[in-house]
């Protein structure tokens, strides 16, 4: 049955909700509290009260996010309202799906056009001490300057009486913590891990390269969009430092495959690609936030700490996801806090699995929870010696945002988009389907990765042997 609707006046937001707020679900909660929250105020009120006005950011469509449906939603919104602006009454809440230190989020739609639900993050200011009031406008920042696939877009910043409203996206697979809670063991297969695992890479990589260092990295953070990808949230405990861009050229050598069928390296053949690096190196805070399964042991002792704790945060979740618990889980938070700030390093006691790659990933995990941050993977260089690792071994990048999201129980993925393009290849004529199988061979039929239908899915390749179809 559909949820239903709640209508309200034309001039009026009168909504009152009531529910419980936790920490961490499941077994981990450790903190849960009862709150509610009323908004009630007149959205046409007269601007000479500045704290009854109501204000929208104006906010642009951005280059990558610009051929999204939903901005045309809000543009027609925008194009009939009197000042050009979106307002809260231009919207309808629909029910109450998530809680936060900072505020509540709602789905919700746009009154006239049911094609497009939107998430209203909405921000009580007068409830808000002044530390929490900082992140939120940090939240705000950072969400006005985000353009990536695996990144929310904000469409509209509405600020009403002492109300911040944010306009998201909405994902309607849940969170990527949900979702393990549906696996056999609470894991899920490498191949799986691996898919999400890049994705949040490329998330972070793009938010170090605008100098964020966004430690609050975990399961209930990745959310799942309607086809099966990803999408960070949550970034109201981020902190920006300075940021210095390079571009580094390192020596490749090729995989060539001779005629007797064994792979070699052809070094007549090499030749140099350039890689780009910018990553926040000197960023720094002392400030002790997070969760605590998942903070790094220089975050821990308080002695101030930079980006590490984000390369940190990013082998605790490569290995959650693998072995469907944390690496330093104790009895109690403080055990688990005690374990992570001793010198002991981390280890995989749960039982082996055989499946191919996991020596890699082991590898990955271990050189990612160094205690010292000055030795840990990433903390230098970022992303760039991340990718690098074998455990990635042949994702293409440029192409991820278009890899199939992998078979996994409980993911919701929207399969319109396949079924369209099957029926196109019916039509082609013969002519056209060689050329197009002679323009593609080359990226799409080599090099680590399965074709079909218009969709890429990476599977491991072991010891980095090049693959041909």
């Amino acid at each position: 049955m559909d949820e239903p609707t709640l209508f309200f006046p034309d001039t009026d937001l009168d909504l009152s909700f009531t529910s419980t707020t936790t920490d961490r679900t499941s077994a981990r909660t450790s903190l849960a509290r009862t709150s509610s929250l009323t908004l009630s105020f007149n959205d046409r009120l007269s601007t000479a009260s500045a704290s009854a006005a109501a204000t929208a950011d104006s906010i642009r469509r951005r280059p990558h996010r610009s051929s999204d449906p939903h901005w045309s939603a809000i543009q027609a919104a925008t194009t009939l309202s009197s000042d050009g602006r979106l307002h809260l009454r231009h919207l309808k809440l629909l029910r109450h799906i998530g809680s936060g230190n900072l505020g509540r989020v709602f789905l919700c739609r746009l009154r006239d056009y049911d094609g497009a639900n939107f998430a209203l993050k909405v921000v009580d200011k007068d409830l808000l001490t002044a530390k929490k009031l900082s992140h939120a406008e940090t939240e705000a920042q950072i969400l006005h300057a985000l353009d990536h696939p695996f990144l929310p877009t904000l469409y509209a910043r509405i600020d009403v009486s002492h109300y911040t409203c944010l306009l998201i996206d909405y994902c309607p697979g849940g969170d990527l913590h949900s979702l393990l809670r549906k696996q056999p063991g609470n894991r899920l297969p490498l191949s799986a891990a691996r898919f999400f695992a890049a994705e949040v890479l490329v998330a972070l990589e793009y938010l170090h390269a605008l100098g964020v260092v966004y430690r609050d990295l975990k399961p209930e953070n990745v959310l799942l969009r309607e086809d099966g990808h990803v999408m960070l949230s949550d970034f109201d405990l981020c902190f920006t430092a300075e940021v210095a861009p390079s571009c580094n050229f390192r020596a490749h050598t090729p995989h060539v495959r001779p005629k007797n069928g064994c792979f070699s390296y052809n070094k007549s053949r090499s030749r140099f690609v350039a890689e780009f690096v910018a990553e926040p190196t000197t960023a720094f805070s002392r400030s002790c936030v997070g969760t605590h399964e998942y903070l790094a042991p220089e975050l821990v002792s308080g002695n101030g700490h930079g980006n590490g704790v984000d390369w940190w945060a990013f082998g605790v979740f490569i290995y959650e996801l693998l072995y469907g618990t944390t690496p330093f889980k104790g009895c109690s938070k403080e055990s688990t806090l005690r374990n992570i700030a001793s010198s002991k390093d981390v280890r995989f006691h749960v039982a082996e699995r055989d499946e191919a790659g996991m020596e890699e990933a082991m590898d990955l995990i271990e050189k990612l929870l160094v205690k010292d941050p000055r030795r840990r993977l990433g903390c230098a260089r970022g992303a760039t010696d991340v990718k690098r690792h074998p455990f990635f071994d042949g994702i293409k990048w440029p192409l991820i945002r278009t890899y199939r999201p992998p078979e996994v129980k409980g993911l919701l993925r929207r399969n319109r988009s396949h079924v369209s393009h099957v029926t196109h290849k019916r039509r082609r004529s013969w002519w056209k389907t060689l050329a197009h199988a002679v323009r593609t061979k080359g990226p799409k039929y080599h090099l680590f990765s399965n074709y079909s239908n218009n969709n890429y899915y990476y599977h491991y390749v072991h010891n980095n042997n090049t693959i041909y179809r």
